[in-house]
Parts: structure tokens; sequence; C-alpha cells
């Protein structure tokens, strides 16, 4: 059954119902028991145990607990840190000296390589650049001494 469907309303009219049909119940069950032998017997109808009425507290009352709250909260918090302080951290690594000048000696190295690469890479093309103009220019001299030969 969706309950936000459920107005006061409603839900107070269902109680209603129902506890008529409670009645109603009750009445009938005791009217069987009075036909039994030996007479009406204890009805089912047992009264609803009495709800204790809510004590309410004073202003300064919760004050009281509240306060006594926020000291028990600060005396946790006083003690947290103490206790993780008690596990050391891992140390720091750190690199020996040989260690550390194979690094760089190994990273110079690869930059001086991708650097040559890079010379090499600017070069070639220059060089197939070049020799493609010398073919054609080659090319053209020769058509323009060929027509002048016939």
């Amino acid at each position: 059954m969706p309950t936000h469907k459920l107005t006061p309303e409603i839900i107070h009219a269902a109680i209603d119902g129902f506890e008529s049909q409670k009645t109603r119940l009750d009445q009938q069950i005791a009217e069987l028991r009075a036909m039994l032998p030996g007479g009406p017997a204890e009805t089912a109808n047992t009264p609803e145990p009495t709800r204790r009425k809510r004590r309410k507290l004073s202003a300064a009352a919760r004050a009281r607990i509240a306060e006594a709250q926020r000291l028990r909260w600060a005396k946790a918090k006083r003690e947290a840190p103490a206790t993780a302080t008690q596990e050391k951290p891992k140390p720091k690594r750190k690199l020996s000296a040989a260690a550390k000048a194979r690094l760089v000696a190994n990273l110079k190295k690869a930059r001086a390589a991708k650097a040559a690469k890079a010379k090499a890479a600017v070069k070639a093309p220059a060089k197939k650049v070049a020799k493609k103009t010398v073919v054609k220019k080659a090319a053209k001299a020769a058509e323009q001494a060929a027509p002048a030969a016939q």
C-alpha cells in the first residue's frame, strides 16, 4: 500500500473502522464462550497496556546533557591523535649518490640520442629536396637545349 497517498484523515478513519471491527469480533467471541459448558469465561478483550506519558526535559537539563556530550567528544578527539602517532610512518626513500649519477647519465644519453635523431631527420629531407631540384633543373636545361639543337 503506497504511503504517500494516505492522508491523516484516511489513517484516522481506518483506525476507527478497525477498532469497531475489533469490538464486534470481541463480542462474538464472548457469545461463543458463553455457549461453551462451564459458562462465560474471561473475554478475549484484554485491556491494552497504558502507555506512560513522555517526560519532558527542561531547557536547563537539555543544556547540561548537550554540554556533557560536547565534553565527551572533546575528550575523544584529544585522545585520538595520541593513538595515531604511536604508529611510525615509513621513512621516505632516498636515492644513493651512485644511483642518482646513473640516472643523470642515462638521461643525458637519451637526450643526446633524441637530439641526434631530430638533427638527422632535418638534414635528410633537405638532401632529397636538393636532389629533386637538381634533377628538375637538369631536365629543364635538357629541354631548352633540345629545341635549340633542332
